[in-house]
């Protein structure tokens, strides 16, 4: 691997303006919203700044995924997301959600390791 493995990370709410405030408040930056790729989900970016190190991510309200335990999705980079799709799978873990587009950023896939724990996988092709 040649870079940071993690790319991307997902915290989810039940309360988008509760949660937003907090985190607002609590590490003084301001939040913006994102276009969402899937119909019922509302995503607020944290800070992004491009060619620095570190990962960025989103608070998110989905339908069908709940906050608390759990409630943070960590993606990590790959060439081709279906492909590491196939190993999780392969590995004792289970495929979630297959390979699926996310329009112009690219393509992910959902799996959970072998303790139950769901992770993203994304790619730009």
């Amino acid at each position: 691997m040649t870079c940071n493995p993690v790319v991307w990370f997902e915290i989810y709410v039940q309360k988008m303006a509760r949660a937003k405030k907090f985190y607002e408040a609590v590490f003084g930056l301001t939040l913006t919203p994102l276009d969402s790729p899937i119909p019922d989900m509302e995503l607020w970016s944290f800070p992004m700044a491009e060619g620095v190190p570190g990962a960025t991510g989103a608070l998110v309200k989905m339908a069908g995924k709940d906050s608390g335990g759990g409630g943070t999705l960590i993606y990590f980079s790959c060439a081709d997301c279906s492909v590491e799709a196939a190993k999780a799978a392969k590995s004792g873990g289970q495929i979630f959600r297959e390979k699926f587009s996310i329009g112009q950023y690219g393509f992910i896939a959902l799996v959970y390791d072998t303790e139950g724990n769901m992770i993203g996988l994304h790619s730009m092709q």
